[in-house]
């Protein structure tokens, strides 16, 4: 199965199938017993998510500080071809900075070509990128028209049609990778078992409002705890659909990227598994990106990770189950990984469950000698804190934990409509994450369109550039990270 699309989008009939259970079960044995034991179903999901929690928190403790500061194996020696690929959709604020941190990325000129994907915008992001072609020649632009559909895999399928290469390197247009990033992306696949890379996504713009500050936390967690921890225990990490790498001829046998999802990455992943390759995850393949500034551009963003996302639970699940290539616990594991933008609809339920319970509603389940339920907020706390203690960031930073109560609460409601939407079967595409440009890692990062003559732009030495923007009163740029 080259894309999950054989099944249809909308299971109605299953939201149907629940409502008729649970209405049975009341009437057959009382609403009090059958709240009771939904709520203890509740708490021993929790339960079970409270130990994965923990346990990837536990190996990222352990380990991830030693793999950070490791010595550099390998980056010399071995440059396959590669072609970078970005699609770009209205990026004029981000573009410039974009290519010039690809232009100094460490690597062969006759091993790399750049592509970036003009993707029918209408501001000057394709006047911007021709004016860099023109004076680069390792860069090459596509204009794709307008309504030309598929969204970021239909941009990147046709980006996949230009080149030959052995590995496909992708970055979203905001993202500005270390000039290291690509040979320690590209190292990991002298093992031909290796479909797959992702490398550690930073966000430089932390200081903007308080959602940036509450997302970079939050990526903090996402790739120094969480995505190391399944690497580290299970060694499923996930392919993240930026700063991340993919064998092209892996790639071209799965019929490219699904254009029928708006969480390709996700996608990406799972077929890669059903094919018997592995994807990793380097800590060390650094990237900056733009984190969204506002609760509106959170809700975008996450209801399509979501959407998407719980798409391919309904999509792959079973075909998963059934794979030879993954033992029993690995299919545990990947079931779990798939439930992920499902938990906190669960969590909803939780909610609703106690307040009823303090109506009088519902009896308490067998399973409540601990309160579970609470371990569901634990077990995150405990990647939250690891991540900001392996991120060497300031003291003052961990009052941005506070953020995480409003951000789980929008969450809840994210992920509920999301799902409700998807088992509707509601029609939804592709939707870009609006960008502002505000903070950059790299200097001179002008187009060419501005300048009097162009000049190709100098980047900011890899020795100077921060690792983390949680610093106050550091401007990005200027000096090195903690």
């Amino acid at each position: 199965m080259a894309h999950g699309t054989a099944r249809p989008e909308g299971r109605p009939w299953v939201l149907l199938g629940y409502a008729v259970a649970l209405t049975g079960a009341a009437v057959a044995f009382g609403i009090d017993p059958v709240l009771g034991v939904c709520a203890g179903a509740l708490n021993i999901v929790f339960g079970i998510f409270f130990c994965r929690h923990l346990a990837f928190a536990v190996a990222a403790a352990r380990w991830a500080e030693r793999d950070l500061l490791a010595a550099d194996v390998g980056l010399e020696g071995y440059t396959p071809q590669v072609a970078v690929f970005v699609g770009c959709k209205n990026e004029e604020l981000v573009v410039d900075g974009m290519v010039t941190a690809l232009l100094a990325l460490d690597y062969p000129a006759d091993r790399l070509t750049l592509v970036v994907v003009n993707d029918g915008s209408d501001d000057a992001t394709g006047a911007k990128l021709d004016a860099w072609a023109a004076i680069e020649p390792r860069l090459r632009v596509l204009h794709r028209a307008v309504g030309s559909g598929g969204g970021k895999s239909g941009a990147l399928n046709d980006a996949l049609e230009m080149v030959e290469a052995e590995v496909v390197l992708v970055f979203d247009a905001d993202h500005e990778p270390e000039p290291t990033a690509l040979r320690r992306l590209v190292r990991h696949f002298r093992d031909p078992t290796v479909g797959a890379v992702m490398g550690r996504c930073v966000i430089r713009n932390g200081q903007d409002s308080h959602m940036a500050g509450t997302v970079f936390v939050d990526y903090l967690s996402g790739y120094l705890v969480n995505e190391y921890g399944r690497q580290a225990l299970f060694e499923l990490p996930a392919y993240g659909g930026a700063n991340c790498a993919v064998r092209m001829s892996t790639l071209r046998a799965l019929g490219g990227w699904n254009p029928e999802t708006v969480t390709e990455d996700t996608d990406l992943t799972l077929r890669i598994l059903m094919a018997g390759q592995r994807v990793r995850y380097d800590v060390s393949a650094i990237d900056y990106e733009e984190a969204v500034v506002t609760a509106q551009r959170f809700w975008k963003q996450r209801y399509r990770w979501a959407r998407g996302h719980q798409k391919c639970l309904r999509d792959y699940w079973r075909p998963l189950m059934r794979s030879p290539y993954l033992s029993l616990l690995e299919k545990f594991e990947t079931t779990l990984f798939l439930l992920v933008y499902h938990v906190p609809v669960l969590s909803g339920l939780g909610v609703l469950l106690t307040v009823l319970r303090a109506f009088g509603i519902g009896d308490l389940p067998a399973v409540a000698v601990l309160p579970l339920s609470m371990l569901l907020f634990v077990g995150p706390l405990a990647e939250l804190c690891v991540g900001l203690l392996i991120g060497r960031v300031e003291r003052r930073s961990a009052w941005r934990l506070l953020g995480f109560l409003p951000a789980f609460a929008l969450s809840i409601w994210i992920t509920s409509r999301a799902y409700v939407d998807g088992m509707l079967g509601r029609p939804y595409s592709w939707v870009k994450t609006s960008r502002s440009g505000a903070t950059s890692t790299v200097r001179s990062a002008a187009s060419p369109v501005a300048a009097p003559e162009p000049v190709t732009p100098a980047p900011l030495a890899a020795a100077h550039r921060p690792r983390t923007f949680a610093v106050a009163g550091r401007a990005p740029g200027e000096g090195g990270g903690q």
